[in-house]
């Protein structure tokens, strides 16, 4: 089977690698994450996932669209509903239109490896988008594996970023502690 699996960062692509290698299927990968803000952070995990990528002989496909007015555009009258509504279907519509046009079987995703993404409305999602062109999406639960995978990731020493990419998900990981250092210095102050 000729597999292109889209891939967000080289961490979450540890695991997915492995377990599919461990079928006895060859994954290739496909950078396509006009997501990621900023710029910063889209070369960190860009270039992170290039190395790890001639580390562990897998193929890499890069589709270089750093994305930021197109994605501000498309989110900012559905913030809460941004993932599914546009993320999920921009970056999995681009995986699946490249692995149709290239001659792929199927496809999948690292994004299913994450514990922080909302699988059951991801994987639908990629069952729909596949439907309608006609190549099959090869499901995977790979949450089972997020923890080793992560570890796996340390060890190598790749780029371990913070939050899933785009400039809202960064506020939501800080949100918590910027609600309580307001309280501190709140209390601190009166």
């Amino acid at each position: 089977m000729k597999l292109l699996m889209h891939t967000c960062c080289a961490p979450c692509s540890v695991y997915c690698i492995d377990s599919l290698r461990a079928e006895g299927i060859e994954p290739e990968l496909f950078w396509y994450n006009p997501n990621i803000h900023p710029f910063m952070e889209y070369k960190a995990r860009r270039d992170c996932l290039r190395d790890f990528a001639s580390s562990v002989g897998v193929k890499l496909i890069i589709n270089e669209d750093y994305g930021l007015d197109e994605f501000c555009r498309n989110v900012v009258n559905d913030i809460p509903g941004r993932c599914v509504n546009y993320c999920y279907r921009k970056r999995i519509g681009e995986t699946v239109r490249y692995a149709a046009e290239n001659g792929y079987d199927a496809f999948t995703t690292t994004l299913l490896v994450s514990p922080y993404q909302k699988h059951e409305e991801l994987k639908a999602v990629c069952e729909e988008l596949a439907a309608a062109a006609g190549i099959k999406f090869v499901y995977r639960d790979f949450r089972v594996g997020f923890r080793a995978g992560q570890a796996k990731a340390r060890e190598l020493g790749l780029y371990m970023q913070k939050y899933c990419g785009c400039v809202f998900s960064e506020e939501e990981r800080y949100k918590k502690q910027i609600e309580k250092d307001l309280a501190f210095f709140s209390t601190n102050n009166n």
